[in-house]
């Protein structure tokens, strides 16, 4: 039985497609339309899981929606009608998609799918999130929470799950969010709502946590996790903006993009870390206390906060924690068909879900076409092996790679298939690939990759899988100075690590360089640069490399020169960087 899932019109539209419970296929639309955090329908994501199953949309099953839509407009029509008159305008420059739309997914699905005459399964936004990591983790019984900005109504919810059922008892409603606490100080931060919170978290551990009496002025928070935003801070209810009038009388200038960042926004940026950090902590550990169950599944977009994730099982009593990689809105398309074929349907769970890589792949013959069409000059290796010991050498002299690998990951990181790679030894690279790669502002720091078998070697860490980068762990002191490209300012690394099940090709790129450098760590950062989605195709990625400082693409079995004269460039004297 073949159901698919979507998720769509808020941002990170998505697609997942799922066989008799098992992923097939899953992609965000943004990497096929190129427009980042494209919230539109995902129509490129599915056309792609329907050609990777070999289907028709008439052999589709059932159809899964990631949310309630008219639970939803009824909360935006009260959001609307409390904010009136501020709220005019943008109201009724949301009605025309609403109409068209958002209330009419038959009718889209119908036209744009050609599906009819089948079920639509309309599940509520939270519970998708819940059914997105519960339903995919290893456990048969888990504590259950996800946090995000808002569903329809609900911004944070908490509850138990065991077998296929998803119970999720207690919850926190709109006005009232995290996520949007989070997005306000974003916005007042000078970056962009949705899209830059994670920069606000690499941001604050180059900050002190001085601010944290004025952030609680924000949030009242009770000993049970339980918490309420003070809205006379907040006008995003009504006026649709961030941050208020009096957010910025207590907080001072909101500081536009683009400017120097100072040092009181490193400080507000750390208070708002520490105060969200607390909030989570004191809800788990009464969750805990409820549930009595040391297991937890954690989803929505505040299950990113990979700073948190990497605390939670100092600061509570939880001792497993599963998170799905795509942990935000585009992981509730799989978390919604997850849920018909499990909890509506009542088919048994078999499947585990520990590896990312549903996405698009393309064959040698298809990439060496694409080479040879474009006239590009590349060096056709015998095989992989050929090709991995060839670029460990490349990374060990201190060249940038593109990495680009099978099927493309599911999720928003990187995970060795659409990676950029390098030198994590190098004390400049990271302000090399920020500088010349990147773009991006330069405190962001970049993510540490390990081969399993050795992370206990260089973290503090009490297990070691962890194969989705979604915690944050402290390097052991002694590793400090041997990969300080990967080790930011706080002694800190946001982990990945890989065994040979999951990627053969990743994990033998970083034994390649560890048998060259004594180091089993990469830089792995995702193969882009700033504003743009993650490469998908040959054609971007040989793009992405064209237009930055990235010194070779290994591509398939394929290696591809940066210069523009490419006699000799295959001889390793003349490309060392030493």
């Amino acid at each position: 039985m073949y159901i698919l899932g979507i998720s769509c019109y808020y941002h990170d539209s998505a697609a997942a497609l799922i066989k008799d419970g098992r992923i097939i296929a899953a992609g965000e639309e943004e990497r096929f339309s190129r427009k980042k955090h494209d919230n539109s329908f995902p129509i490129n994501a599915i056309t792609f899981c329907l050609k990777k199953a070999g289907i028709t949309s008439d052999q589709i099953d059932a159809v899964a929606f990631y949310e309630k839509p008219l639970l939803k407009f009824d909360r935006l029509l009260h959001q609307h009608l409390h904010g009136f008159p501020f709220s005019y305008w943008s109201f009724y420059k949301a009605v025309p998609s609403w109409v068209n739309e958002k209330l009419r997914i038959p009718t889209i699905l119908k036209k744009k799918l050609k599906y009819k005459k089948k079920p639509i399964y309309y599940i509520q936004h939270h519970m998708a999130h819940a059914a997105s990591s519960y339903l995919v983790s290893p456990f048969k019984e888990a504590a259950i929470l996800t946090v995000d900005g808002v569903g329809e109504w609900t911004t944070t919810a908490y509850g138990y799950a065991k077998g296929n059922d998803i119970h999720l008892k207690k919850q926190i409603e709109f006005p009232h969010s995290l996520g949007l606490l989070y997005s306000t100080v974003t916005a007042y931060l000078g970056f962009k709502v949705n899209n830059d919170e994670y920069k606000v978290m690499g941001l604050a551990p180059y900050g002190k946590p001085v601010y944290c009496d004025k952030i609680r002025k924000l949030i009242t928070v009770k000993d049970d996790g339980s918490y309420a935003l003070n809205m006379d801070y907040f006008d995003f209810h009504t006026k649709m903006r961030m941050p208020s009038k009096k957010f910025i009388e207590e907080f001072g200038h909101v500081r536009k993009h683009g400017a120097n960042i100072e040092q009181k926004h490193k400080d507000i940026a750390a208070s708002l870390q520490k105060v969200v950090e607390e909030t989570l902590f004191k809800i788990l550990n009464n969750l805990h206390k409820e549930t009595k169950c040391d297991n937890l599944c954690i989803a929505g977009g505040v299950a990113l906060n990979s700073v948190a994730n990497g605390k939670i099982k100092r600061n509570t009593p939880f001792k497993n924690i599963y998170i799905q990689p795509a942990a935000s809105d585009a992981g509730t398309a799989l978390g919604a068909a997850l849920y018909v074929w499990h909890s509506i349907l009542g088919n048994n769970r078999e499947y585990v879900q520990t590896t990312s890589y549903f996405g698009p792949s393309f064959t040698a013959e298809e990439i060496k076409k694409f080479l040879d069409e474009k006239k590009i000059v590349y060096k056709e290796f015998k095989d992989k092996k050929e090709l991995i010991t060839a670029t460990a050498e490349l990374i060990h002299k201190n060249n940038v790679i593109g990495w680009f690998m099978g099927a493309m990951e599911w999720g928003p990181r990187a995970l060795g298939n659409r990676s950029i790679l390098a030198n994590a030894t190098h004390p400049n690279m990271k302000d090399i690939i920020n500088a010349k790669v990147k773009h991006r502002e330069m405190f962001r720091p970049f993510a540490p990759v390990i081969i399993e078998e050795k992370v206990k070697e260089w973290f503090h860490i009490d297990k070691e899988n962890e194969p989705f980068m979604l915690f944050v762990y402290p390097f052991k002191e002694e590793k400090h100075k041997i990969v300080p490209s990967v080790v930011h300012v706080d002694g800190s690394g946001r982990l990945q690590t890989i065994n040979k099940n999951q990627n053969e090709d990743y994990h033998n790129i970083i034994t390649e360089f560890e048998k060259l450098s004594g180091v089993p760590i990469l830089i792995n950062t995702s193969f882009n640069i700033r504003g743009e989605p993650i490469v998908c195709t040959p054609q971007e990625a040989y793009r992405c490399m064209m237009g930055t400082g990235i010194d070779y693409l290994a591509i398939d079995k394929f290696l591809v020169a940066r210069e523009d004269n490419p006699k000799d460039m295959w001889d390793s004297e003349s490309i060392a960087k030493d």
